[in-house]
């Protein structure tokens, strides 16, 4: 008799099916379908006996509201946390330094400002 991985029943395999299961919720084409999907996975989760699911699968449920509507909307924070890097790096060259001088390398660097203009030398940033 041939052994596979699914046949040994272990936890880990277990885990690692769950848990691609939840990645293919997000391939649901409508809101719908998407919801309908993440709510199967959600009982399976919550009755696959591995306390680690479990605690995740009780943390989407907590965010529920908010993961339909990510799904409805597709809008997601990636730009701002961006963003929040670059100002969090000009912080940390302006340290030691007074606001005013943070506030322009912020300007400085999130400005997309041209400095071609006032020396050719200049690459735009």
């Amino acid at each position: 008799e041939e052994l596979s991985m699914a046949k040994l029943n272990l936890k880990s395999i277990r885990a690692m099916q769950i848990r691609e299961a939840f990645q293919q919720v997000y391939v649901a084409e409508s809101t719908e379908q998407f919801e309908g999907l993440l709510n199967n996975w959600y009982y399976w989760a919550t009755h696959s006996q591995l306390a680690p699911i479990v605690k995740v699968a009780k943390t989407i449920k907590r965010h529920w509201d908010g993961i339909v509507s990510w799904k409805k909307s597709q809008i997601n924070n990636g730009i701002l946390e961006g963003l929040n890097s670059v100002l969090q790096a000009a912080k940390r060259k302006a340290r030691g330094y007074k606001m005013q001088h943070f506030k322009t390398i912020a300007y400085l660097l999130t400005g997309k400002l041209d400095f071609s203009k006032i020396n050719a030398n200049c690459l735009p940033t």
